[in-house]
């Protein structure tokens, strides 16, 4: 699937825009970091800051401004309402937090009655779930072994396939790619939730298989080009897998904004990270695994290989 012609040898100078790169990745995890501590942190889930997830059932189709609104006069404004399941079985999902005046249990259906039967005096309260604080934080430290375990994995695989260069280098593009989708949550003040840990998860295992085409590319181009520099050979390597990465990339990026875009309330936020995993994703593979392993290469060269400063 070559749409991208180049005669034999020829290839575009990523790495001379290394420096670039390196401004922008840094601009990103900075407004991240930034963004966080002027948040005091993420804005959590229930999943992670534990309170109470309430299916509520209507017999016309809710409409979830006009419930924010009965909420806010009960002097609830922090509650969490998104639709839930298919839109003809008109369900909504509403988050309460652990110190929610409604209480739990028995008080909490009757308090939620009180508020909604004047407007809906036909719903069904289906499911009531309840996650205390330390559970949350259980599932904070799991969520972040996960990741951990995920990305030692990674580098032992890559490490075992390659070299150690690109063992590291691969892991450092995973972290930069997993903070800058955090960040951006943080910026754009989006819920973090176990749903976004799956996508965070998705977007390692899209970035890593993009990064690994590369690093094979780059393999076989060193046998194959021995007179060239490491850096010309990594440029050839990516400008020679560019056109697979752009009809891959493309293709996953038309179904995930068509999911963020149509896909409802639910899945908005896990459409989000993918969405900003695979654009952040196919750049890291080219512009900071790559650079990276220049630079790992320069720094403990392996014997054969030719460098060449830029």
């Amino acid at each position: 699937m070559q749409f991208l012609n180049f005669k034999d040898g020829q290839f575009i100078d990523f790495l001379g825009y290394k420096r670039l790169a390196a401004i922008i990745s840094g601009i990103l995890i900075l407004a991240g970091i930034v963004s966080i501590v002027a948040h005091n942190g993420l804005k959590y889930g229930i999943d992670f800051r534990g309170g109470t997830n309430v299916q509520i059932q209507f017999s016309t189709p809710p409409n979830l401004d006009q419930l924010r609104n009965f909420f806010a006069e009960n002097g609830m404004k922090n509650v969490v309402l998104q639709t839930f399941g298919d839109l003809a079985d008109h369900e909504i999902l509403l988050g309460l937090p652990l110190n929610s005046p409604l209480g739990t249990g028995e008080n909490l259906t009757s308090e939620l009655r009180k508020i909604l039967e004047p407007q809906h005096p036909k719903l069904e309260i289906r499911r009531i779930e309840t996650i205390g604080p330390k559970v949350g934080d259980e599932l904070k430290i799991s969520a972040v072994k996960a990741i951990l375990i995920a990305l030692g994995l990674v580098l032992l695989y890559i490490t075992i396939r390659f070299q150690w260069r690109q063992g590291v280098s691969a892991i450092v593009a995973l972290v930069h790619d997993v903070l800058v989708v955090v960040g951006m949550f943080s910026i754009f003040d989006k819920e973090f939730s176990l749903t976004v840990v799956a996508a965070l998860l998705t977007v390692v295992g899209y970035s890593l298989n993009d990064t690994i085409v590369v690093f094979d590319r780059i393999r076989e181009n060193q046998g194959k080009y021995r007179k060239k520099s490491f850096e010309e050979t990594i440029n050839l390597s990516i400008t020679e897998t560019l056109s697979r990465t752009l009809i891959t990339s493309g293709t996953t990026l038309f179904v995930v904004l068509s999911l963020f875009l149509l896909g409802g309330e639910i899945i908005h936020d896990f459409a989000f990270a993918l969405l900003v995993g695979v654009l952040i994703g196919t750049y890291s593979s080219i512009y900071v695994a790559s650079p990276l392993a220049v630079f790992l290469t320069k720094l403990v060269p392996p014997s054969g290989t030719v460098i060449k400063s830029n």
